[in-house]
């Protein structure tokens, strides 16, 4: 489906909850209170959603939270996405914590890619910014999905002051692992706002001293924004996702569902549409009606450039990150 725009809206990220097991300070900080269990959709919701979803175009859904594999039968829902009619690709976000334990199951309900957002292989740091000692399972979590050959992609988030210079060990996953690292700018959403952004082109240009120039890589990695690059001597690339210091709304695809059933067009916005009731009532054509006018209203591009524009005061967790 195109919106106003003229962009083809064909990629939907569901959040399946908003629990966690991890505290990352940005993201989900101890105290953040979460919604009562009836206010989730079921997952015979979700795939009624997608149904519909995928009656007007959306093609590729990524499942997140929250943790999405601490909520129960995470993996048998991949399968029911799998199976839902026009819908050709399911892939899903995690900390990578519980990844070893449900890796075979997810390849056996046919997860088409994991990405594992990790922000650090320092186990101190890693504690610091999670609130958890686990940095071990989320490595052997890594190594589970390569075993199970579903592809990998690391999302790593650089703080101001607390590790921006672990860049160059990150980076070194994708040499040692056949897998992609993605570092993403800081946007100022929850309390990601009291973070300062490190800027990707930073990161690039240090790449480039060391290596020289790198080809740019324009295979396709995935529904995201990201721009990649090819690194002498690595299995896998490095990408780049700069809301902050890059603008690439022109090429967005895609819309949000929250786990309580709110439809987000842009993650910049408080704007969203709930189409929790109409899915309670099994009024499917409601459900459509509700995924087109999200879609229709898509706004041209964010503003994260311009805090002060930045409307939406949720938690990212609470969102679907």
């Amino acid at each position: 489906m195109l919106d106003r725009y003229g962009r083809s809206i064909n990629y939907m990220r569901i959040s399946i909850t908003d629990r966690c097991n991890l505290r990352c300070r940005y993201c989900m900080p101890d105290g953040i209170p979460w919604v009562p269990m009836e206010e989730i959709l079921t997952y015979e919701e979700l795939e009624m959603l997608a149904r519909e979803a995928a009656g007007i175009g959306i093609r590729r859904i990524k499942v997140t939270g929250g943790e999405p594999l601490v909520r129960r039968g995470c993996p048998s829902f991949v399968g029911m996405l799998k199976r839902v009619p026009g819908i050709e690709q399911v892939t899903l976000t995690t900390n990578g914590v519980y990844l070893a334990d449900y890796a075979e199951e997810l390849k056996e309900n046919g997860l088409d890619a994991v990405n594992v957002s990790l922000d650090t292989l320092n186990p101190q740091r890693f504690f610091e910014i999670t609130g958890r000692d686990a940095l071990g399972r989320v490595l052997d979590g890594l190594d589970a999905a390569l075993q199970y050959q579903i592809p990998l992609k690391i999302n790593a988030v650089l703080q101001k002051g607390r590790n921006e210079e672990e860049w160059p060990e990150l980076a070194s996953l994708a040499r040692e692992r056949r897998l992609d690292v993605r570092f993403i700018e800081m946007m100022p959403i929850g309390h990601g706002r009291n973070y300062e952004s490190i800027a990707n082109e930073e990161i690039l240009r240090q790449l480039e001293m060391q290596y020289g120039p790198l080809a740019r890589d324009n295979r396709v990695h995935g529904n995201g924004p990201a721009v990649y690059y090819r690194v002498p001597g690595y299995q896998g690339s490095i990408g780049f996702i700069s809301a902050m210091h890059g603008k690439f709304c022109e090429y967005c695809n895609r819309i949000r569902v929250t786990s309580t059933g709110d439809i987000k067009s842009c993650l910049c916005f408080e704007d969203r549409i709930s189409v929790r009731d109409a899915l309670r009532a099994k009024d499917t054509q409601e459900v459509r009606n509700l995924l087109d006018l999200a879609i229709r209203n898509k706004p041209a591009a964010h503003r994260f450039e311009e805090t002060d524009m930045v409307t939406e005061q949720q938690e990212m967790s609470s969102i679907g990150g």
